[in-house]
């Protein structure tokens, strides 16, 4: 019998990567998305050898139109899984940053989402099965941390707790992880500082993992990995919303991120 198949965009480091290992150990076989060629050979070299799986390699940038529309032409193929984890976060302020850069962040936070989603649905429901993990964030759920990046991530959580409701009975599940701050490279990739962020609010790539697929398992729609966020999403949504944002300033690096 053939081995089901997941689709994972980003992973060539971080959350992204550590998804890919998870499924490759359970036995799917991946189909691997990501805009640099050479770590997407590594992985899949290594995931070959090391897990007896097929890797599928497919280079793009999921920022330009025609490689969002070659990632979904090959989901309407059919999977198993998507995982949508592409995205990226920027340093500065909405004001002064490069426009150009803050569209391209919406076309692969939030585009690139849907997009990918909606060509993967028709197959998995025609099997009956399916999962869609789209990868969010504590941003998405706790206001004043960033604009642009806070509210595509807010935008995940939305669409897919709308889509989960209407899938409900068809043996596709779709699911929201929010990790707060994990050790990946996104940080330094976005060029934010967090340096002093106290050791509690630190994740590792692992235990996101883990627990997400455990949730997954028991059909939660909104993932938080980490007890340390679930106690601040509970919180955030007893006390005023402007004494939130405050706390984001200190906390959660509110300034200075986009």
């Amino acid at each position: 019998m053939s081995r089901p198949v997941a689709l994972i965009t980003g992973p060539t480091s971080g959350l992204g990567e550590g998804f890919a290992r998870r499924y490759a150990a359970d036995g799917y076989d991946l189909v691997l998305v990501a805009r640099d060629a050479e770590r997407l050979d590594r992985l899949a070299a290594e995931l070959r050898a090391g897990s007896g799986v097929d890797v599928e390699v497919l280079p793009a940038d999921l920022a330009v139109e025609a490689d969002r529309l070659a990632v979904a032409e090959r989901l309407r193929a059919g999977v198993r899984v998507l995982v949508n984890n592409a995205g990226f976060g920027t340093s500065g302020e909405f004001w002064s940053a490069d426009y150009a850069v803050l569209q391209k962040q919406l076309d692969v936070n939030v585009t690139a989402v849907m997009q990918l989603t909606h060509a993967a649905l028709p197959s998995m429901l025609a099997a009956g099965a399916g999962t869609v993990l789209n990868v969010a964030s504590v941003a998405g759920l706790v206001s004043g941390r960033g604009s642009t990046y806070s509210a595509s991530k807010a935008w995940v959580v939305s669409f897919s707790e709308g889509l989960a409701n209407g899938l409900a009975g068809t043996g596709v599940g779709v699911h929201a992880v929010c990790p707060g701050f994990v050790h990946t490279e996104f940080h330094a990739r976005a060029g934010i500082d967090m340096a002093g962020t106290p050791s509690l609010l630190w994740l590792e790539v692992d235990d996101v993992v883990r627990d997400t697929m455990a949730d997954i398992a028991k059909g939660k729609v909104v993932i938080i990995p980490g007890l340390q966020y679930k106690v601040l999403t509970t919180a955030s949504r007893m006390v005023p919303r402007n004494l939130v944002r405050a706390l984001t300033k200190v906390v959660g690096k509110g300034r200075g991120r986009t």
